[in-house]
C-alpha cells in the first residue's frame, strides 16, 4: 500500500506547513478540517471533514475517513485533538492506522498554565512567577487564560488597578510577572524514548494573533538545553513548540509549551530541519534521526509563508 498520510487541521498555518511538507517529500496527504470552507483543504491529494474534537463521533468519523481513503498514518495539528486520539489510539491501530500523541498526563500538563508553571519551578528552570493576583507576583504584570492558546484575552498591566479590570475580563485567569526582552520558539521532537531529538529555536520579530509572522533561527545552547528540560519535565514525546524569552537581563525563561506544531513552522523547515518527516518515521515507530534536524541559524522569514531567505 502506498504511503498515505492524514493530516488534521488544515485550517490553520501549521496544518498548512505539515500538508506542504508531506508534498514536496512526495507522501500522499489527506487534508482534514472541522471546518468546510478551511483554505488547507484544498492542498491535499484528497481531503475530508470531520466533527471538533469534543464532539464523541470525532474520532470515529476521522478512523472512516481514514480507512476509505487510504492513510496508514494520522497527523494532529490540533492540541484539543490529541487526548481523544490517544484513547483510541488501539482501535485506529486496529484498522490500520498509526497515531503518535503524548501522554494525557503531559497534554493536561501544558495546556494548565498554572500547573505547567509549578512543575517548572520545581524542577529549577526559570519561568515566570505566577499567581491569581496582583499581590501574588511583583509587578509589571500580565494576565492570561490559564487554559487556552495564541494572544486572546491576554493584558500586560502596570498597576494592581490594571490587572484588577484585566481579571474580570478574561475567563479563569492567572497573573504572571511580565517580561522583557526577546521572545523565541523552540520547534522541537522528542523520542519515544523521551530523548531530546533536535529543535530549531527561532525569535518571534512579529506576531499576530499568536502565531509567529516574522522570524529568525539563531543558536543558543542555553536555549535548546532548556527546552530539552522543559520537554522532559512535563514527559512529553512527540512534536513540541517550547515558549519563552531571553530577558534583558540574559536569562533565558520558559513560559510556554505546546504539544502541537507550531504556526511558525515553515521558518523552521526553511532552515533545514525535517521536522515533519521526522515525526512520521517515529509516528510508523522507526528511530528518529537526530541528523536530519540539524538547521542553519540566521535564516528569516517575513510575512507567514513567503520570504523566507539567508541572512
Amino acid at each position: 500500500m502506498t504511503e498515505t498520510v492524514l493530516v488534521t487541521g488544515v485550517g490553520g498555518p501549521a496544518g498548512v506547513s505539515v500538508v506542504n511538507a508531506l508534498l514536496r517529500a512526495g507522501v500522499r496527504t489527506i487534508a482534514v478540517d472541522c471546518d468546510a470552507s478551511a483554505a488547507g483543504l484544498t492542498l491535499g491529494d484528497v481531503s475530508g471533514i470531520v466533527p471538533m474534537a469534543g464532539d464523541p463521533k470525532f474520532v470515529d468519523t476521522l478512523c472512516d475517513l481514514a480507512v476509505s481513503l487510504g492513510a496508514d498514518a494520522v497527523v494532529s495539528t490540533v492540541a484539543e485533538e490529541l487526548v481523544a486520539l490517544g484513547t483510541r489510539a488501539e482501535d485506529l491501530a486496529g484498522n490500520g492506522i498509526a497515531v503518535w500523541v503524548p501522554s494525557q498526563k503531559a497534554v493536561e500538563q501544558c495546556s494548565d498554565k498554572a500547573v505547567f508553571a509549578t512543575i517548572l519551578a520545581e524542577a529549577g528552570i526559570a519561568t515566570p512567577a505566577t499567581g491569581f493576583a496582583a499581590s501574588d507576583v511583583s509587578g509589571p504584570w500580565i494576565v492570561k487564560p490559564r487554559f487556552g492558546r495564541g494572544s486572546r484575552d491576554v493584558y500586560p498591566c502596570d498597576s494592581a488597578d490594571e490587572v484588577a479590570w484585566a481579571l474580570r475580563r478574561v475567563v479563569d485567569p492567572l497573573v504572571q510577572t511580565r517580561l522583557s526582552g526577546l521572545e523565541f520558539t523552540v520547534d522541537a521532537l522528542v523520542d519515544r524514548d523521551g530523548r531530546f531529538a533536535g529543535g530549531v529555536p527561532r525569535w518571534r520579530l512579529e506576531t499576530r494573533g499568536g502565531i509567529s509572522t516574522k522570524g529568525e533561527t539563531f543558536a543558543d545552547d542555553r536555549v535548546l538545553i532548556g527546552a530539552a528540560a522543559v520537554l522532559e519535565a512535563v514527559g512529553l514525546c512527540g512534536v513540541a513548540c517550547v515558549q519563552g524569552f531571553v530577558t534583558d537581563a540574559d536569562e533565558v525563561v520558559f513560559v510556554e509549551c505546546n504539544p502541537r506544531f507550531s504556526g511558525g513552522l515553515p521558518l523552521s523547515l526553511a532552515a533545514g530541519a525535517d521536522l515533519v518527516g521526522e515525526y512520521v518515521r517515529g509516528i510508523r515507530g522507526l528511530p528518529i534521526r537526530s541528523s536530519r534536524l540539524g538547521y542553519r541559524p540566521g535564516v528569516r522569514m517575513s510575512r507567514l509563508f513567503c520570504e523566507v531567505f539567508e541572512g
